[in-house]
């Protein structure tokens, strides 16, 4: 029963959801006829096409209708890329996904390690030094980071070249090295936020009585760290980098545009540019679907 609770949740989310991203975009100025027959179009070539792509139809219906190709995969044809718009993300997703994969699976093996040593040696200079760290770290948008990692580890140290993404369909290897970099923007403030909230939990755990009774059996420091207080401590964390991972899917819009990449993000950003509103509608219904699924899941744990 909880997760058909859970389920029916999530589908009034995604429907509530939906309904906000085609308002909001029926809002905004801007004829999509006229797009496609561009400013010298007569009035009657103009309400011709808006009477064939059903733009003077009812709200409700053209929702309905919309909503319709979307659980159908059909978001409609792109005005700029003159193809279908399913298509077009297709080409593009999979770069988003390998930088999102990339960027949580770093976070995590910066992240642990990390928070275990600052909470094992609390109040230390160890511990110290490293909350004045993960301050600063927490304090750079990831852009700027994004800006300092081309300049320095690009330009600088040429150990890659900025701007000269390969895509995924081109070298998947070559794909994955050049993301490890916009990836490393995206995650050294997320780690840092995480290595905090690791090391508040650790130590939330070290002060109950199941830790003073591990630690009468005779049992290490260590031990007590890892077999005790950290598996107590993981339901908060899990929690929290369900938060870390939606902040990156919405976050990398903006490390792509800096590092070049060809995905998900670059193309929002070009298609609002071009007020190519199938594609930036079927975008932001993506991003808002898995931030939903992702803190869904986590909370559910």
């Amino acid at each position: 029963m909880k997760w058909i609770r859970k389920g029916v949740a999530v589908l009034i989310a995604v429907l509530a959801l939906s309904f906000v991203t085609f308002l909001a975009f029926q809002i905004l100025p801007g004829d999509q006829a006229m797009l496609k027959l561009g400013t010298n179009a007569t009035p009657e070539a103009l309400e011709a096409l808006r009477e064939e792509m059903g733009l003077n139809d009812p709200f409700l219906v053209r929702y309905g209708r919309w909503l319709g190709g979307v659980f159908t995969g059909n978001f409609g044809e792109s005005s700029n890329y003159k193809m279908p718009v399913t298509e077009l993300l297709w080409q593009v997703l999979p770069n988003t996904l390998l930088l999102a994969a990339i960027s949580i699976l770093m976070i995590l093996l910066i992240a642990f390690p990390l928070g275990l040593l600052y909470a094992r040696f609390p109040g230390s200079a160890v511990d110290r030094t490293g909350a004045m760290l993960n301050q600063t770290m927490m304090a750079v948008p990831a852009f700027f980071l994004g800006l300092l990692i081309s300049v320095v580890l690009g330009l600088w140290l040429r150990m890659f070249s900025p701007g000269a993404f390969v895509s995924y369909d081109e070298s998947l290897s070559g794909c994955i090295v050049y993301l490890i970099f916009p990836a490393l923007a995206i995650a050294l403030p997320k780690a840092a936020m995480t290595v905090r909230f690791l090391r508040s939990a650790l130590l939330t755990e070290r002060a109950k009585d199941y830790v003073r009774t591990a630690r009468s059996k005779g049992l290490s420091e260590n031990k007590v760290l890892l077999l005790h207080m950290l598996p107590n401590a993981l339901p908060g964390v899990r929690t929290f980098i369900g938060v870390i991972v939606s902040e990156i899917i919405a976050g990398s819009i903006v490390v792509e545009q800096v590092f070049g990449v060809n995905g998900l993000g670059r193309l929002l950003v070009r298609s609002i540019s071009n007020r190519d509103y199938n594609v930036v509608q079927a975008i932001v219904l993506y991003i808002g679907i898995v931030v939903l699924l992702v803190n869904s899941g986590m909370e559910s744990e």
